[in-house]
This record gives C-alpha cells, structure tokens and sequence, in this order.
C-alpha cells in the first residue's frame, strides 16, 4: 500500500458513522485533591458497558457513551478509587479529585494496576515505573535513579558500573530518544553514568517504550523514555528533601494563585568533593541540578506551562585539567481543548547539551555541544469510544557545535581553532488511531512522515571520486582520504535532503478476560548519531548529522507477546520475542580518531545491524511481599561488508557482536513490608560480559612486550559475567498526627557480597617479571548508604 492509499484509509476511518442509540459525551480532568496535580494514566470505566478510557499526559479524558443511568469508576494506583452514580442525558464536564489511600511518604506501597501493562489494549513493549517504585530500589550510594531502576527491567541493559546511558532491545545508548516534558535530553547522566540527570522527587510519570512505538515519537531507533515532572501543589505550600553521603536534594512546590497556578523548584547537589581536601586531594568532581516548573489555569480549556531543566558536572584534577558538561532544557506549553472531544497541546521547546574542557597545562579550553529548538503540536481526538485520534506535527532545528580550541595562557602558543558547525532541521506529520474493532481485538495504527534537512555551512570538504574513506589494496586496510577542496554555503542552501514514511501497527486479540496475544510492526528513521568508538557513551562523544557521508539509520521491528493476569490480577505474566533490522548503522574504520576530527566523515563506513531475543517478566503484584522477575535471551550484531567486490569490509565483512551484546540478562526485584515502620528491598542482577577484544599474540621491541592484537576479530571475547546484589531497609518512624512533618530513613548496601565487576581489562607489561599481564578496572566493591527523606 503506497503512503497516499494508507493516510486515506486512516481518514476513511475517522469518517466512519456508526449507527447505534444517541450518544453524549463525559470529558474532565482528574487530580490529586491534596496538591491539585493531575494524574496520569487513571482509569475512567463504565462497569455495565464495560468500556472506559485512561487520562492523558495532562490528566484529560473523554469517553462518548449511549445515553442513560450508569455507574462511573475513577481508581489509579495509591489512590482511594470513587464510585459514582450518572444521569447520563446531555455532554458534560466532569472533573474528580482523588484521595491518597495512605499518608505515608510518597506512597511507599505499590499497587498492580498502574504498572502491569492492560491485557487489553495493544499498546505493547511498554513498561511504566512510579516515582515510589523507583524509590524503592537499592541503588549505588543511596541515590534513587531512573536509569538504573528500568535497568532492572527486560530487554534493557548497561555497559556496566560508571557507564553512561543504558542499551534496549540490543540497540545503541544514541538511539534512545529521551523527553523530560517533552524536551530532548541528549546526555542522561552524571559524573560519568553513577548518577542520572533526574530528580527522583521532582517526577511524576516514568514510561519505557521498547516496540511497537506511537507515531508521535520518532527520530531514535530503540526506545523511547517519556518522562513527566510534577506540576506543583496549588493548595499549599510544601517541602521535600533528602540528605545522603554524598548529595542532598530540596523541592519546594505551593500555589501561586490558590487552585489556579503553582511552582515548583527542585534543586540537588553533590557535596563529596568538599571533603577531599581533609585528605590532601586537590581534586574535584561533583554535579548539580535545577528543575523549575509554573503552570496557570485560565478556565476549564486553556492551560499553560513553563518547566526548565539546568543540570552540570564538573571533574578536576588539580587546577590542570577541568571537564565541565550539562544540559539546560526550556518548555513552554499551551494547553487547549477546543470540544469536549478535541484537546490540543502547543509545545516551544529549547535544549542544549554542551561539553567543556579546560587544559591549563596545555594552555587552552575547548568547547562543544549541539542545541535544537523545536515546535510541536499534538492533537488527541475522541471521536467515540471505540475510535481515539492522535495527530499532529513537529519540526526542529539543530546546530551542532563539533568543538573550538580557545588558548587560555598568552605563552601558550596554541592558536585557537573553530571545527566547521553544522546545522539540519528535522520536521514530521503523523497520525496514528486507536481502534476497537470488537471487545476482543483492539488495533492501533499510524503512519508518520520525517524530512531531514541538511543546511549549508561555511565549508565541506570534497573528495576525489566522493569518498571520504579509501581501501589501500597495497596494505589491505581502510584509510582516512584526503580532502580534494572544499565548497562553501549559504545558511538556507541545502546539502542534503532525506524523506522517509515511517508506518507503525499494534494489534491485541483477547484471548479471554485474564490473557491475551499481542503483535506489532514499527519502521523508525533516525537522522542525528553520537559518534563514539567506546562502549559506553562519554561527554566527549560528537553528535553528528546525517548528511552526504552519513546515511539516515532506518529501523524495521517486529514484536509477538502473551500476556496474562492470574488470579485477579495478584500476579502477571508478559512473555514477548523481538526481532529488529537497522540499515545504515555506522561502524569504524581500524584506528579511527573521533576526538576534534574535523574529517570525521574519513573514518566512517556505513553498515547494518540486527538484534533479537526473547523477553519474559514475572511479577507478584499484591500482598506485603511484591516484586518482579525479568530475564532476556538476546543477540545483538553488527556487519559492515565490504562497497565493492575489491574490499572486504569491516572485519572481514562477517556479522560480528555489537558492544552492547548480553546473551543473558537477568534481575529479580523485591519489595517486603514487615509492618507500617520497617521495609525491605532487594535486587540482583546477572548480566553476560560486555564483549571486548583480547590480544591474540604478542612481539618484542627493546627488550619490551607489546601485545598484537587482530583488527578482523572484533568483540570476539567477552569480560567475565556481572552480577551483584543489593539491599536496602526503609525505617519510617511513628507520625504525630498534629505534627506535618514526615520523615524515614533508608540504609542500604551496594554490591553486598562485593563482586569485583570487571570495568575493563587492559593489557600492560610488568616491569618486574617483564611478562604481559592482565589487568583488571572494577569501580565498585560494597558500598553502604543511608540517606533521610523528609516531607512538611
């Protein structure tokens, strides 16, 4: 079917007419009644016609229904459910307000229904974590992370203790699009991975698309991580904060004008450094973060918000060498809802992530970065309630900053140096329904439209015979070419122009009310690439656009799934397989420099990559003792052949182990309440070794060992296995009723019976036996915590 049949067989749906008895309308919002936030994801059913709906990403929700007498159900997770009586006769707005069910701190208990996936619903390869759950798992030195919580969960992994980014279904850590309120976040984490860039008290909502994505994400391959923080209390004023080892963490949310706006200010902030001098180390590292956030209600239909982001990090060794790196993020947002069956929302959105460096020993500083704006806007259309409509467009516009050279000490002699920016815009349409057929099966399908501009820039290099990488037949090896030239543009000149329709299907048949079977199909285009040859990302890493040398990665993944809840819901089985096939994957050519490259285009060859596996998790969702069980079988591989019958390709042109390849995967997560004072959490995990390359002989020069490695075996050797074990006990203390302050405390260890992970290994002499040897980084050994949560 050619994309114009396909967006006229979506509107033949939206035109359908179904004839059945008169029917209206019940739309609203639904809120927290003790800050006036907005929950998402609640449930709106209707019992007698088993039919209901879920709020949005702004706690809306529309249902059309025939008119009559019914009961309406409101329940989300922590929250007491309410139960009403409707005279159904005329459309209307209604808004409710729900009450927690416990005072405890940030709800502490955790309940099924919002994090096990509806059977129902053909949304699949989604997991959704809470702020409490998050809070709950033992982490390294106390601090609560969103990263490593859905670490935990099937099908995602890392590369390992003091790694940033995290890998899905076998893909690449660039290929994560990450949205806090919708802004792109381009580095996720802190102090080199030990941290991510997220406040645990300032989030609301936490979901993990791993397939079967909306068309109204693109531009990444493998995931998408959405994450939603708090609006702020607009009842009243109120303080949160944690005190741990090594950081502390203050929000401060309250009303602007009563019930109508509120703010929100969340700061956090490593203090380990400050202790280093006791020890006569003049060395630095710490980070910080700022999360802000106002809304304003004007009426019942227009809503607007502005949340901001500023996060930074800062390494140092003595006063010679200072690494400084962050994003800052700004988002306006306009909410609108133009019928009770239409609602809007208009994003402006401004983000940058920058990347500093400053040499005093050398005599310069360098700087780097990549900054987008982006308007978007969203439409969810309720045509009934069997039919939802989303729709909408976005469109970007990036500039790339590769990296400048800027002497800081007049002697230095080092003349400053500015590599070429880049600049692109990326724009998309799409659409995407939400059908129900019949009560057993359930569709969701799409289509999205994504153009890639390449815009002009100052220079481009030119090569004979366009290619910027040369096979030398006399030494049997890939090589940078040199330029021939270079050609110069206008901003508004374009360099290149990709278009790509990018379909997406999700269908869920039920099998009976406690089970069902899922399928999905989604094509992805990505057109921006994190240049890196590490297996885990570095804030030194470049950002690159595709363009005449740099292909768009093109992404087709099929998923099958079962699902079911047993015994009402106490427990859920969610059994799925994936297989994924990406062209135009970029690899590396042997010996390849990525650092201040302004050729970088001459060490790059355009490759493919596949990934498949079987993932399978296993939870107890209700009583004192909950948790979960995942495990994935996975293999994720890379394969660069080579352009002509003349070359060979990249090791040998053979399928090879990308770096994020686990063939195992495996993590049990629990949680115990021994009573309303004491909780205990646990966690384990048993990954596959990363895979690596060891030496494979070794010559002697001087009277020195080098140890010989062969560039045609890439990844065909693996560090050992990781695993580790970690628990954590959660003491919260009697309230006084009259008293608002509310506190607990949490002690934990990391790592408890001190698995020594391997970080890497690397190969060296040792000058006394004048042997080769191997050795091995680890990170971590067993850490302790203990951290104080208060609330007033």
């Amino acid at each position: 079917m050619n994309p114009s049949k396909y967006i006229a067989f979506l509107f033949l749906f939206v035109a359908q007419i179904f004839f059945s008895q008169e029917k209206v309308t019940i739309n609203g919002t639904v809120y927290d009644n003790n800050s006036n936030e907005t929950l998402i994801g609640v449930s709106v059913y209707f019992p007698e016609l088993k039919t209901g709906t879920t709020t949005n990403e702004y706690g809306f929700y529309s249902i059309t229904v025939p008119k009559g007498n019914y009961k309406i159900q409101i329940s989300y997770l922590g929250f007491k459910s309410i139960i009403e009586n409707l005279n159904l006769t005329v459309n209307v707005t209604k808004n409710f307000k729900l009450e927690e069910e416990t005072e405890s701190l940030d709800e502490i208990i955790i309940e099924s229904d919002i994090e096990k996936l509806n059977i129902k619903t053909p949304q699949m390869s989604v997991n959704k974590l809470t702020a409490a759950t998050i809070k709950q798992i033992p982490v390294v030195l106390g601090e609560s992370d969103i990263i490593k919580s859905i670490i935990l969960l099937p099908g995602v992994t890392s590369a390992g203790e003091g790694a940033s980014g995290f890998n899905v279904r076998g893909g690449a850590a660039d290929q994560n699009l990450i949205l806090l309120d919708e802004a792109i976040v381009f580095n996720s984490s802190h102090v080199f991975g030990f941290f991510s860039v997220f406040n645990p008290d300032v989030i609301k909502d936490v979901k993990l698309y791993k397939g079967g994505i909306p068309a109204r994400y693109g531009g990444r391959l493998s995931s998408v991580l959405d994450i939603y923080q708090k609006e702020g209390n607009s009842k009243e004023f109120k303080l949160t904060g944690g005190i741990g080892l090594v950081s502390s963490r203050l929000l401060a949310e309250g009303p602007i004008e009563k019930e109508k706006s509120s703010f929100l200010i969340g700061g956090r902030a490593s203090y380990a450094h400050l202790f280093l001098p006791l020890f006569d180390n003049d060395n630095t590292a710490y980070f910080y973060d700022l999360n802000s956030k106002v809304n304003y209600r004007f009426n019942e239909k227009n809503n607007l918000f502005l949340s901001t982001y500023f996060g930074e990090d800062v390494f140092g060794i003595s006063d010679n060498f200072v690494n400084k790196y962050g994003n800052n993020v700004l988002n306006l947002r306009w909410n609108h809802l133009f019928s009770d069956k239409l609602f809007s929302n208009i994003s402006l959105i401004y983000s940058d992530y920058f990347y500093g460096l400053i040499l005093d020993f050398v005599g310069f500083e360098w700087d780097s970065g990549i900054t987008n704006f982006n308007l978007k806007h969203d439409f969810k259309h309720y045509l009934n309630n069997t039919f939802t409509l989303n729709y909408g467009i976005n469109n970007i516009y990036i500039k790339f900053n590769p990296g400048e050279i800027i002497p800081n000490r007049p002697d230095s002699g080092i003349q400053p140096e500015k590599l070429i920016d880049k600049y692109a815009n990326e724009f998309a349409a799409y659409i995407d329904a939400e059908h129900r057929i019949s009560d057993k099966l359930t569709l969701q399908y799409g289509l999205r439209f994504s153009n890639f501009t390449r815009l002009g820039q100052d220079e481009l290099n030119v090569y004979a015979n366009n290619e910027a990488v040369i096979y030398n037949q006399q030494f049997k090896k890939y090589e940078s070419a040199t330029p021939t030239g270079t050609e110069s543009f206008s901003r508004s000149d374009i360099l290149a122009s990709f278009n790509n329709f990018e379909p997406r299907f999700s269908l869920s048949y039920l099998l009976s009310d406690e089970s069902s079977v899922k399928l999905s199909y989604n094509r992805m285009a990505q057109y921006l690439h994190l240049l890196s040859n590490t297996a885990s990302p570095t804030p030194l890493d470049v950002w690159a656009p595709s363009g005449r040398f740099i292909k768009p990665q093109l992404l087709d993944q099929f998923a099958a799934g079962y699902f079911k809840s047993i015994k009402g819901g106490d427990y859920s089985l969610e059994t799925e397989v994936f297989y994924k096939d990406i062209q135009n994957r970029i690899d590396y050519i042997n010996g390849a420099n990525l650092i201040a490259n302004n050729e970088i285009e001459t060490v790059i060859l355009n490759g493919q990559a596949r990934a498949y596996g079987l993932e399978v998790l296993f939870k107890k969702n209700e009583g004192n003792f909950k948790g979960w069980l995942a495990y994935t079988l996975s293999r994720s591989e890379q394969q660069t052949p080579g352009r002509n019958a003349n070359e060979p390709g990249i090791n040998q042109g053979k399928w090879y182990s990308t770096p994020f390849d686990k063939t195992h995967d495996l993590s049990l997560n629990a949680s115990y309440e021994l009573s309303k004072k004491w909780t205990f959490n646990a966690n384990f995990l048993f990954q596959t070794g990363q895979p690596t390359n060891y030496p494979v002989g070794q010559y002697e020069v001087q009277g020195l060992n080098v140890p010989i490695f062969d560039d045609d075996r890439r990844n065909a050797d693996r560090l050992p296995a990781y695993h580790r074990f970690d628990i954590s006990a959660t003491l919260t203390p009697e309230k006084n009723k009259n008293r608002k302050w509310q506190a607990e405390w949490v002690f934990g260890i990391y790592n408890l019976y001190g698995r020594q992970n391997a970080a890497s290994i690397n190969f060296r002499q040792n000058r006394e036996i004048l042997r080769n040897e191997a050795i091995q980084t680890s990170i971590f050994g067993i850490v302790p915590s203990v951290t104080y949560n208060f609330k007033f």
